[in-house]
């Protein structure tokens, strides 16, 4: 997990860098399709239960919606303002986590969360921002961005759970196998949101400036977050996030 985080924020910081986050992010997708059809060989994708499947379609809206509203406020506003507000998932996970999926984090975990939401807002300087800094368009976007992770955290860790369980005869671990799965959904979703926002020229102009730059940044983001979904498989999603 903390070899997941400091990816995370390598990655965070190469889309914050990008001039155009937005067409960066969608850039990434290009290596998932071949990396998928790599593995497709050796997966009996009929080990993958149903209720799998579905959890996809809802991860793919999930994981498209933040990446959007994630690019919209690194468009708008600065990480350390971004940063903070976006990653407080931890702090509104148990709330969902426990009526969802029966987790029920220890005292010890709970001071262990408070302390890492605390940690993000105070090495950003939280403590310094004013209320109008928190109703421009980046603040609000980081909300948005926040209630994003919520949502996929809560269905990945469902079908984590459920993946975790169901037979697998794969050399591929299935954390790999979920994670290209998701990231073929989101892409569906996440494609035509980009294209109907920014359009084809403005995605031409970003990968002649930066496509070595975002497909880099697809195979950190897919490290980082293929370390979380094998967490996922056997930890509480309140202590994974």
């Amino acid at each position: 997990m903390l070899l997941s985080a400091l990816l995370h924020a390598f990655w965070s910081v190469s889309i914050k860098s990008s001039e155009d986050p937005l067409c960066f992010n969608l850039l990434q997708s290009w290596p998932v399709p071949i990396l998928l059809a790599g593995v497709a060989p050796f997966v009996d994708f009929a080990e993958v239960p149903v209720e799998v499947w579905r959890l996809l379609v809802a991860t793919g809206v999930a994981h498209a919606l933040y990446l959007y509203w994630m690019s919209r406020a690194y468009q708008y506003g600065d990480l350390s303002l971004v940063y903070p507000i976006a990653r407080s998932t931890p702090a509104f996970l148990p709330l969902f986590s426990f009526p969802l999926l029966g987790e029920v984090p220890s005292p010890l975990g709970g001071l262990g969360i408070a302390v890492v939401v605390a940690g993000v807002w105070l090495v950003h300087g939280a403590r310094r921002w004013q209320l109008a800094l928190l109703m421009q368009p980046a603040a609000r976007f980081a909300f948005l961005t926040l209630a994003a992770t919520v949502a996929y955290s809560l269905v990945d860790k469902a079908a984590m759970g459920t993946l975790a369980d169901a037979p697998w005869s794969s050399p591929v671990p299935r954390a790999v196998v979920y994670a290209l799965l998701l990231s073929t959904a989101h892409l569906l979703f996440f494609g035509p949101m980009v294209l109907g926002a920014r359009g084809a020229r403005a995605l031409r102009a970003t990968a002649g400036r930066e496509l070595l730059a975002a497909t880099a940044a697809t195979f950190v983001s897919f490290a980082s977050y293929t370390l979380i979904l094998k967490a996922l498989e056997t930890s509480l999603v309140s202590y994974v996030v």
